[in-house]
């Protein structure tokens, strides 16, 4: 059966956006590696309630602006918070 062109075409741009997601998040975990281990040379904790905050109330802007559930965007950057903070706490435990 001969696939649709228009919705392979769709689905070819999804793919790209989700390759570029893919990347861009590997480049952000490797900042915040970096940001795990100056913490625990520093002995700072590995979370950072206020900045969380801050920066999910951003994201909600942000979402806002670009026609995107903020509830949506508070959900998936908790779930990086989350996977950050677990990374910090073992670097720390590490050291």
């Amino acid at each position: 059966m001969a696939q649709d062109p228009v919705l392979a075409a769709f689905r070819q741009s999804i793919d790209n956006i989700d390759a570029a997601l893919i990347f861009m998040l590997a480049e952000r975990f490797k900042i915040t590696k970096a940001v795990g281990e100056y913490k625990a040379k520093t002995d700072l904790p590995p979370a950072d309630p206020g900045r969380e905050e801050e920066q999910i109330a951003r994201m909600k802007r942000l979402a806002a602006d670009a026609d995107l559930d903020p509830e949506f965007s508070e959900k998936f950057l908790r779930f990086v918070i989350d996977e950050v903070i677990r990374h910090h706490e073992k670097i720390r435990d590490q050291g």
